[in-house]
């Protein structure tokens, strides 16, 4: 069968395919850092729970306030990079979403579990005493099992080649398993959070050493969870550099100018925050790790361009001009980036009030 045959045509758009492809990468780079935030914080929280449930210096508390913000920040950023996406590769991706639906729409239900047991966690912190372990246990493997979803969904629809198993799994529940790259994809993301997180709980000690001595030990325990997630990542990256196809894997290692550079640039950058992390030097830590994760969605979108490149690219979508509709969306974003910068302020001031 021709695999081409089973994509469906794709959509025009009102504006050239570029205009779509530089609002997804760094609407995608804020999702994907509160996405870190969320899953590596959880974790973390969680460690803390079983291994030093006594200990003041844990940031479990802290972080029980802080979770329910990060979940609500990583789904509301998390639609426009999805839009996005879809206008851009709607006819794989909904191809994708429907022959996994049973999974992509048990995503809702998830994701209202672990909301409700982060406001559980918060609220009930002090009364569910041995079983908060149990709550931010299952919150963890909530978002785990999200991540998993997602990763499925964004591998599978690079892959019109295993659709073709629907005509023998036409119940919604086909996943993307025999992929090579799956589980080393979905590791790389899901330990880039621990780094993540665990940077956030150097900064947040950072910010409350002056009030709170015990805080510099935060500071060194977030650095420490960041440089030994940040090692992981690297060894996790290198594998999942290795599962890419031949083709593909090429242009990383000296096939394509750009993809080469890229790839080298992220890995210099991961380096370097390493070497900041490694020295106690948060801040500058936080930009290395800033240019690392922006490099490292640049590397990402290429590996899709190019597994998609034999059928499809977005330079063939059709454009149909219309483009108020861009002007409209320039407007809406220029009002509305002040009041999410003001919202983000109220958070953060509410935070510091709540701090005992």
């Amino acid at each position: 069968m021709d695999v081409a045959t089973l994509i469906p045509l794709a959509d025009t758009i009102p504006v050239p395919w570029g205009w779509f492809q530089a609002l997804l990468l760094p609407t995608f780079v804020l999702h994907l850092l509160f996405m870190n935030l969320m899953l590596g914080t959880a974790v973390i929280a969680l460690a803390g729970e079983l291994w030093q449930p006594a200990n003041p210096a844990s940031p479990a508390r802290d972080l029980a306030g802080k979770l329910p913000f990060f979940i609500a920040f990583t789904v509301n950023f998390g639609v426009a990079p999805l839009l996005f996406l879809q206008i851009l590769y709607g006819q794989f991706l909904y191809t994708s979403s429907l022959l996994m639906a049973v999974y992509w729409l048990a995503v809702v239900t998830l994701l209202g579990l672990a909301y409700a047991s982060v406001y559980l966690y918060r609220f009930r912190y002090d009364g569910l005493a041995d079983k908060r372990r149990l709550v931010i246990g299952a919150v963890v493997l909530l978002l785990l099992a999200i991540g998993f979803i997602f990763s499925n969904n964004m591998t599978l629809m690079q892959r019109p080649e295993v659709w073709t198993g629907y005509f023998s799994q036409r119940h919604g529940t086909l996943l993307n398993l025999g992929d090579p790259t799956l589980f080393p994809r979905w590791l790389h993301f899901m330990v880039a959070s621990l780094a993540v997180g665990g940077l956030f709980v150097a900064v947040d000690g950072q910010r409350q050493t002056l009030l709170h001595p015990m805080a510099v030990g935060r500071v060194t325990a977030g650095l420490r969870w960041f440089t030994y997630a940040t090692i992981t990542q690297i060894l996790v990256g290198l594998v999942f550099l290795i599962t890419l196809a031949p083709p593909i894997r090429d242009l990383f290692l000296g096939g394509s100018t750009l993809h080469t550079t890229l790839l080298l640039t992220g890995v210099t950058a991961a380096l370097a925050s390493l070497a900041l992390a490694m020295a106690g030097q948060v801040w500058p830590t936080v930009a290395a790790t800033g240019a690392t994760v922006t490099l490292m969605v640049m590397v990402r979108d290429l590996i899709r361009h190019a597994t998609l490149a034999p059928y499809f690219t977005p330079a063939d979508l059709k454009v149909i001009p219309q483009y108020s509709s861009l002007l409209v969306f320039g407007l809406c974003l220029a009002v509305g980036l002040p009041f999410i910068a003001y919202m983000l302020w109220l958070a953060t001031r509410a935070g510091k009030e709540a701090r005992p």
